[in-house]
């Protein structure tokens, strides 16, 4: 049994399956996340309207107070106008759905974002209905690329998903409904009212049947991982700390820098919720396991009680380190971030956001911790700054100034 190493707010342990450096990606994985699939993410989403790369923030004052030998933050808190990277996901997906139905209907042809945008094909896109559930980011992204090329779009909330977040589904034009219990359930739901109704579900999570369009959203997540290895250059991470819900995003990221850097590739630590553990406790069990009840945390887009097999596929192997981080270092990290010191950028992060900077915090008084996570002087660490004030009225709450007097 692996020993689990626990102090205030942070736990970790070595992953038991974590193949070495020197591992190709090979063809197993390459099946489900391939340079091809994201080339295609690329050459699509680059043409969207307003597509621009985000920041890759330097943070050496932040690095020397942490004790580390340098820090880099992605931040997504400004991509499309949804602040967050999940924009780059769901909407590639309602994209890759619209352009297969083209396809079926056209012999074959692989309509391009101008054509879809300028209408030519509107009886095609009208009618299809697109679905999902959600515990913010996701489902916005969905209503966003349904709005952007003409499909309908209907979403399904859980219990505990801010009225914020749900104003800002519902903002895109999407039919938003809210259904009792907490993520997982409503993923279920969702698929229900999908097979009932003839809708399609644009789901970030893989399940029994349902692999291709979550793999569509991961190749579209890889736009931002590919931003970040040419943002680095020949300056590359000893670590990235990624955070994961059901795992997509951490996948992605873990998948595109394989296969861009090979052996040279940071130590890959997943980071989650207290309370929402699902691939901590997976990795224990040397296979997916479900984590139930309420899943209540303030990190609001990892609130999953299950991985989603694909990638699990992919970072069973893949990721080193498994961690989780409290609550209230995730809050510390919003603040952390907004009252930056000795010249470094001010940066609005969201609760889930802030993952990776809280694992730092909670970190950072615990040695036996750092030592074994590797995060000393010597330490390079990229962090994934996933989501801006995606509800700017908790954003004021926790950090006390609007995203705007932060920026300012």
């Amino acid at each position: 049994m692996t020993q689990i190493l626990r102090a205030e707010g942070i736990a970790s342990y070595p992953n038991p399956l974590a193949v070495s450096a020197t591992t190709p990606y090979g063809e197993a994985r390459a099946a489900i996340l391939s340079c091809e699939g994201f080339d295609a993410a690329e050459r699509e989403i680059s043409q969207w309207p307003g597509y621009a790369p985000t920041p890759l923030h330097t943070l050496p004052a932040l690095a020397s107070r942490l004790g580390l030998g340098a820090l880099w933050y992605k931040d997504e808190s400004s991509r499309f106008g949804l602040k967050s990277f999940k924009a780059l996901g769901g909407a590639y997906a309602v994209f890759r759905l619209i352009q297969k139905a083209i396809a079926a209907a056209h012999g074959g042809h692989q309509a391009t974002p101008a054509e879809i945008l300028a209408g030519q094909y509107r009886d095609i896109v009208s009618a299809l209905t697109v679905t999902c559930a959600t515990d913010g980011n996701h489902g916005r992204s969905v209503a966003w690329g349904a709005q952007l090329f003409g499909c309908r779009c209907v979403i399904y909330i859980h219990a505990t998903v801010s009225e914020g977040r749900r104003a800002a589904i519902a903002h895109y034009g999407a039919e938003v409904i809210r259904v009792p219990g907490n993520y997982d359930d409503s993923v279920r739901h969702a698929a229900a009212e999908a097979e009932r109704n003839g809708w399609t579900v644009v789901s970030d999570t893989t399940y029994e049947g349902y692999r291709d369009i979550p793999i569509d959203v991961m190749h579209g997540y890889g736009v931002m991982a590919r931003e970040m290895v040419r943002q680095l250059g020949d300056e590359l991470p000893t670590h990235v700390i990624v955070q994961a819900g059901v795992g997509a995003l951490a996948a992605s990221v873990c998948a595109a820098f394989w296969l861009a850097w090979g052996e040279r590739r940071p130590v890959f630590i997943i980071a989650e919720p207290e309370q929402a553990d699902c691939f901590f406790q997976s990795g224990q069990a040397g296979r997916p396991v479900a984590v139930h009840g309420d899943l209540d945390t303030v990190m609001a887009g990892l609130a999953c009680g299950e991985v989603s097999p694909v990638a699990w596929e992919i970072l069973s192997g893949g990721a080193n380190h498994y961690a989780t981080v409290g609550d209230r270092f995730a809050l510390e990290a919003m603040r952390v971030f907004a009252l930056p010191q000795d010249g470094d950028a001010a940066i609005v992060s969201g609760e889930t956001g802030g993952t990776g900077l809280g694992l730092l915090l909670a970190a950072a008084g615990e040695p036996a911790v750092r030592q074994a996570l590797g995060l000393d002087a010597n330490a390079r660490v990229l962090l994934i700054g996933s989501e801006g004030d995606t509800d700017p009225v908790i954003y004021r709450e926790v950090v006390g100034r609007s995203a705007e007097e932060v920026l300012a």
